[in-house]
């Protein structure tokens, strides 16, 4: 996969930024936050072997809840901290039934409160011995209690969709009062695996109305190896409305697509709804990640949205991908465009997550190939992780090239080497911003230097300072 970023969109972002005391902070991105370096970090994986992952936020608790590789069960596990859920204890909720509909396959958790209560949705078929175990439909379990990780779990019933066929992956949000329910199901009369749905609800397990068609699988990304659009999660930003999907096989060629719609808008007309042409997320081979998809959408302890969705490792796949165990709970910050569209780059590659580091002029610090530069251009050269290198320093390597890192050369100019390259310090200058000081150049700094070039500056100069986001 590669990402030319040209010369004159690095031009047009460093054409911002003089190299003077009179830097304007105006131009700085805009700032979330302070940065509060007590905060746990999250670390990819987040969470191994379990897939199509659900992470919210609730009263201060981070839930989360996914397929786990025997399909048997359903399982939480909550933090206060997006990093504690790693190793969180985690609780069975409710085993899958000796025999009848609820025997076989368990898919694909929800969970949500619903009037009220504790409901987790999700998707079960009967076991074998003659019966399809590929008879899937929606189901719920209720918590009797306030709070789901002591409170007994009940069946609550199965969900009642307009047709008796093939659906899962089932979820629920609430938009300008109102409660929704999308889903995947294989509708009569539509050669495809699954396609999506909305409906109003009128109940944790009844529509309030005719659902509308949200997505049909018929572009080549979307039917790669089954026809698929699944996993729907929504998300609410800057006067739209998205929701993603997964397609495609489970293997590497699962990825992400999308559909908007006005915020204001009448959600239940087909009319009301854009899907994109291209997938918003696939395989990136640069950071190691394989067939993401399943996604959710979260925030982190400062409200700003995170994106959560599974990938493996690795492509090749022995046997049904269904039944490698291997797909991870992964999380990473979510940006969005100039446009108000989400920007969601390449899935980020094990390892703690990575920054983005504006210069107080405009612009991004930025890679083409191993030159370093300030400016614009696409999100994923301008992410860099800071690994730790004892003693309180860090190397600073780009997503991309996960091999390479940040070095200073004898000149002062930085560019990204093969191997671990520089220390620097991260050093806190206010709010949400950072210096980036090479240990063994003491009283300087990583600057935004003229013509978009990365140099070294001393740390008191303007140039030296970096906003993270």
């Amino acid at each position: 996969m590669a990402y030319p970023l040209s010369r004159r969109a690095f031009a047009a972002g460093a054409a911002l930024l003089p190299f003077a005391p009179g830097m304007a902070r105006a131009a700085a991105p805009s700032e979330p936050g302070p940065v509060n370096p007590t905060k746990a970090q999250p670390v990819n994986p987040l969470v191994r072997n379990r897939a199509d992952a659900q992470i919210m936020r609730v009263d201060g608790w981070y839930y989360m809840t996914g397929s786990v590789p025997e399909y048997d069960r359903l399982v939480l596990r909550r933090a206060r901290t997006l990093a504690g859920l790693t190793d969180a204890p985690e609780r069975v909720l409710w085993h899958h039934q000796a025999s009848g509909p609820l025997s076989g396959f368990i898919w694909a958790p929800e969970l949500h409160r619903v009037d009220g209560r504790w409901v987790m949705y999700f998707a079960a078929g009967p076991s074998g011995g003659g019966a399809d175990v590929f008879r899937i439909r929606t189901w719920a379990v209720a918590c009797e209690g306030p709070d789901p990780m002591t409170g007994n779990w009940q069946v609550l019933g199965q969900f009642n969709t307009p047709w008796d066929s093939f659906n899962l992956d089932s979820t629920s949000f609430v938009h300008r009062g109102r409660r929704w329910f999308c889903w995947a199901q294989r509708e009569p009369g539509i050669e495809t695996n699954s396609n999506l749905y909305l409906a109003p609800m009128a109940g944790a397990l009844r529509l309030a109305a005719a659902p509308v068609r949200l997505s049909v699988p018929e572009l080549p990304w979307e039917i790669q190896g089954y026809k698929v659009n699944e996993a729907p999660a929504f998300l609410a930003h800057g006067g739209r409305v998205f929701i993603t999907y997964s397609a495609s096989a489970t293997d590497a060629r699962y990825c992400l697509g999308m559909v908007h719609a006005r915020a204001d808008a009448d959600l239940s007309s087909p009319a009301s709804w854009t899907k994109s042409p291209v997938p918003v997320f696939t395989t990136c081979a640069e950071t190691g990640v394989y067939g993401p998809g399943h996604n959710a959408f979260t925030t982190d302890l400062d409200g700003a949205p995170m994106l959560v969705y599974h990938g493996r490792d690795y492509a090749e796949i022995k046997g049904d991908p269904l039944f490698d165990p291997n797909r991870h709970t992964r999380v990473q910050k979510l940006y969005f465009g100039a446009d108000g569209m989400p920007d969601f780059g390449v899935p980020v590659g094990n390892g703690p997550l990575p920054d983005r580091f504006g210069a107080m002029g405009g612009g991004w610090l930025a890679h083409d190939g191993t030159a370093l530069r300030v400016g614009a251009g696409p999100l994923p050269q301008s992410q860099f992780r800071s690994l730790d290198a004892g003693n309180g320093t860090v190397r600073i390597a780009p997503i991309l090239l996960r091999d390479h890192a940040i070095a200073v050369g004898g000149d002062g100019t930085a560019a990204l080497t093969l191997g671990e390259g520089s220390r620097f310090r991260r050093v806190p200058a206010g709010g949400r911003r950072i210096r980036l000081q090479p240990t063994d150049r003491p009283g300087w700094a990583l600057a935004a230097g003229p013509d978009g070039r990365v140099t070294l500056a001393r740390a008191g100069h303007p140039g030296t300072l970096w906003q993270l986001a």
